[in-house]
């Protein structure tokens, strides 16, 4: 590990170099792969910078606890407790800034949230998850596009379908996939029964043309016009598209925009997003079946979480994580939840590689 730690300071160092370099600064396309590297790299070389300085005081309070004095050895032996516990959360650090990442951490995502079972108080849920997600990007200063939306009359949602633009968003959401379910009693409830519904969430990374080559001749293209609500031109006009991607059989309708190519633009992008879904998912299950083992995935056929609204408790079942703050969480507080998830997912990540080291 420390060889590998070597040359990433030393590769930090020379690309520290070239950004101060007038002719790299002069070129933009390289300056900016440089800064990304460089970006990249950035918080491994300041840890790895900071165990070797506690190595170095380690060393130095080791040589104090031959002093003749007492006291003074009695000081070197705290400190060197101290920083031994320093330099093991370090390199527990370190080993984890050192896994793979994941080459979509910083997308952007389509976010797609459906009512599941529970009718119309499914779909009130449904809304309260993605009013859930807003808040959340809007603290975090993410810009959100709704590409489609289907509504209910009680202000719930059938379905919605929006763009989420912001550095890290995948990273930060790409565990919400899978199934919530919530219990409470429903305002439509004369007896004050408590109901459970669920609705759906997937979180797909935004899928760039030079990742999912999508030919011509594999798609079909419907024009119909637009029902719902939007106006008197909303239904006279063929503005609403609907793409069929003829290999998978993947189809993708889009009417909100009063503009039949912004329709079929929106349409294209979530289809581009779920094709690449649908790739990664097979390289995920291949990759799975070779090693005879699978970590949990937040696989979207499961059961993830649970919001009880009478105890004001949020449950996620993966981690056996409890929260007694459901109001907070459902205003789009999820700090706790996305932190705990991701410590637990990169613990088993760095488990899983230490079985395959051990196997290799």
């Amino acid at each position: 590990m420390f060889k590998r730690l070597e040359g990433i300071e030393t590769r930090f160092n020379e690309l520290s170099n070239l950004l101060s370099d007038p002719n790299v600064i002069a070129n933009q396309e390289n300056y900016q792969k440089y800064a990304k590297e460089h970006s990249s790299l950035k918080e491994i070389v300041e840890v790895y910078r900071q165990l070797k300085k506690i190595n170095v005081e380690i060393k130095d309070n080791k040589e104090l606890l031959e002093a003749e004095d007492e006291e003074f050895r009695e000081l070197a032996r705290e400190e060197l407790s101290l920083l031994q516990d320093k330099k093991s959360s370090m390199e527990n650090k370190l080993k984890v800034l050192l896994l793979p990442k994941d080459p979509n951490d910083e997308k952007n995502i389509i976010l797609e949230i459906r009512a599941g079972a529970g009718g119309d108080e499914a779909a009130l849920f449904a809304a309260e998850l993605f009013r859930m997600y807003s808040r959340f990007a809007e603290s975090h200063n993410w810009k959100i596009e709704i590409l489609t939306i289907n509504q209910t009359g009680l202000s719930g949602l059938k379905e919605v379908i929006a763009l989420v633009e912001g550095k890290g968003a995948y990273s930060k959401l790409k565990y919400e996939s899978g199934v919530h379910r919530v219990q409470r009693v429903p305002e439509t409830e004369a007896g004050g029964r408590i109901h459970t519904s669920t609705s759906t969430v997937a979180v797909l990374p935004e899928a760039e043309e030079v990742e999912v080559d999508i030919k011509d001749d594999e798609l079909r293209i419907d024009t119909f016009r637009a029902g719902g609500h939007g106006g008197q031109s909303v239904n006279k006009l063929e503005t609403a598209v609907r793409i069929t991607h003829i290999p998978t059989g993947l189809a993708v309708s889009c009417q909100d925009e009063k503009s039949q190519h912004k329709n079929k633009l929106k349409a294209l992008k979530i289809l581009r997003a779920r094709l690449l879904d649908i790739k990664q998912q097979e390289q995920k299950s291949r990759i799975a079946l070779d090693r005879k083992t699978q970590v949990g995935t937040g696989d979207r056929s499961e059961k993830i979480r649970t919001y009880n609204f009478p105890q004001n408790r949020v449950t996620d079942h993966r981690i056996g994580l409890t929260l007694h703050k459901l109001d907070l969480v459902v205003d789009g507080d999820l700090e706790d939840i996305i932190d705990n998830l991701t410590t637990h997912f990169q613990t088993e990540a760095l488990k899983n590689s230490k079985n395959m080291a051990a196997m290799s």
